[in-house]
């Protein structure tokens, strides 16, 4: 059992560091949003979001989808990167010395921080070499043209080169379901490139998120 002289020679608990009390700083007199690392945050309004869907889907049709989910690969390579670096700073040790709870946990808190919804992460499917992430309330869904195609392609985007970073593999991901087409949460499916497109027909033939999932876990079957 832990001592009272534990607690004393030990440094203090720390908490959430994506905690939007202490992580949300700035000066608001001048019109500034920070990190407590100082890095600078912007507020963008729903109506600029729609207008970038409505701006991509007039000039580029059905490429926009691509346009976006590479946005979020790119975005995704940057947030990586400060993500790791403040979190390992914060809790002084590297990643690799973190309990995945206490990565998970700061992952689902920075999501919710900078207002992109609420995450969970469901590693049920690892053994088959698939994560699935689930997300509410997500911006771009809201933003999105409604019932016209899966919308949160910056999320897969960000999802997938998070996670491909994080494994050192690369991953793809891919939107099983949506908000913007009447679904209670956004599902996205994270594995290796080449065997997430298996689910690029299923969704043209309309087959829902617990189907792909199930077809999925027997592909894996199969090539064992």
């Amino acid at each position: 059992m832990i001592s009272i002289a534990d607690l004393v020679e030990k440094k203090p608990l720390k908490g959430n560091y994506f905690s939007p009390d202490a992580y949300v700083q700035g000066d608001f007199e001048l019109g500034l949003l920070e990190t407590r690392q100082g890095s600078r945050l912007i507020a963008l309004p729903e109506v600029l979001l729609q207008g970038i869907y409505d701006g991509l889907e007039e000039e580029i049709g059905q490429a926009s989808s691509v346009v976006l989910h590479n946005c979020g690969r790119w975005w995704g390579k940057s947030f990586y990167r400060r993500f790791i670096g403040e979190v390992s700073e914060y809790y002084e040790r590297p990643l690799s010395q973190m309990e995945m709870a206490e990565f998970i946990s700061c992952l689902k808190q920075c999501w919710k921080t900078h207002g992109w919804g609420v995450a969970e992460f469901d590693f049920d499917y690892y053994p088959q070499g698939f994560i699935v992430v689930k997300t509410v309330n997500s911006p771009f869904a809201a933003a999105a043209p409604k019932d016209k195609h899966f919308s949160c392609q910056p999320e897969a985007g960000i999802l997938s080169s998070f996670f491909s970073q994080l494994t050192g593999q690369d991953l793809g991901c891919v939107q099983t379901s949506c908000e913007s087409m009447g679904a209670e949460a956004n599902y996205f499916v994270i594995g290796l490139a080449e065997r997430i497109k298996l689910t690029e027909g299923w969704l043209e033939e309309g087959h829902d998120h617990p189907t792909i999932m199930e077809r999925l876990s027997r592909s894996e079957m199969t090539s064992l």
